[in-house]
């Protein structure tokens, strides 16, 4: 079997320790040549500067492909659009266009003069020519979703509207994502789909991660960290849940695996490991 193509997500510091745990995380997981990093962007709007600042920098320092986090919220289109530019300026040509989530325990509300959905985003983007735009997709149902066949609908409209790829929401069992897979091939998706795995640092952490964003918990999970956090094994159980995982996708046919790491890099690192994907470039080649 061949090598997968990687990609890795990060977040923008919020303060210094955060700058160097970032920096860290960028040289331990760049020499496995990922095929692009991504940055986020806080609900409500909250790292626009942070998330600008790491992406012009990674961009500058590492010679990655950097893909900017994009929203709809606290911005009217012409910042946004501004926003875009500046990205094109610096050479930063691709971007995660999502709608985005308000602060905790708001609801959604669109920017006055805003976009109103991530499909008003997309089709702006796509007009200026500027970009490669990956798009959110959800395996299991969205919260706010009213089926699991509009999840379907929307990731095609997302499509229509000018996006080239689609990163998936992390789930936890293989057949979730093949079963995504299958049915947008039927609704007739035929751009890439990558699946977005989690490595669990922390399962009480992840699991409420899970629950507010609607993955689905498979009932034996909770036994099994239970155990392994009791015997100090969870890092370890983590690593063979992520790898077998990642096993089970590639002998299904995935060609690409899209890490969110964190900013804590040594369980994506071994899991790429334990995958046989090792490190392409020397650390000097990256700083």
């Amino acid at each position: 079997m061949s090598r997968p193509t990687i990609s890795f997500e990060f977040f923008p510091p919020k303060n210094l320790a955060g700058s160097f745990r970032l920096w860290d995380t960028l040289n331990v997981l760049a020499p496995y040549a990922p095929d692009f990093v991504s940055v986020t962007y806080g609900a409500g709007g909250t790292t626009r500067q942070l998330t600008h600042d790491a992406v012009t920098t990674i961009h500058k320092t590492s010679g990655l492909k950097v893909a900017a986090h994009l929203t709809c919220v606290d911005a009217t289109k012409t910042e946004t659009l501004e926003i875009a530019q500046t990205y094109a300026d610096a050479g930063v040509t691709d971007i995660v266009a999502l709608r985005g989530d308000a602060p905790k325990g708001q609801a959604f509300a669109p920017t006055p003069d805003g976009f109103q959905s991530s499909l008003e985003l997309i089709a702006a983007l796509r007009d200026t020519g500027n970009f490669t735009i990956r798009v959110g997709a959800y395996p299991d149902p969205h919260p706010e979703a009213t089926s699991y066949q509009q999840n379907i609908d929307f990731l095609k409209a997302k499509f229509d509207a000018g996006a080239d790829a689609a990163i998936t929401q992390f789930f936890f069992e293989a057949d979730t994502f093949f079963r995504f897979r299958d049915d947008c091939a039927k609704a007739g998706i035929t751009q890439p789909i990558l699946p977005g795995i989690l490595p669990i640092e922390n399962w009480k952490s992840a699991r409420n991660f899970a629950t507010r964003c609607g993955a689905d918990i498979p009932a034996w999970m909770d036994e099994t960290y239970t155990a392994a956090i009791r015997d100090g094994r969870e890092d370890l159980l983590s690593t063979a849940i992520a790898t077998e995982l990642c096993t089970d996708l590639r002998d299904g046919g995935v060609d690409h695996l899209h890490f969110y790491t964190l900013n804590k890099p040594e369980l994506t690192r071994d899991i790429c490991t334990a995958l046989g994907v090792t490190p392409q470039i020397e650390l000097s080649e990256v700083a």
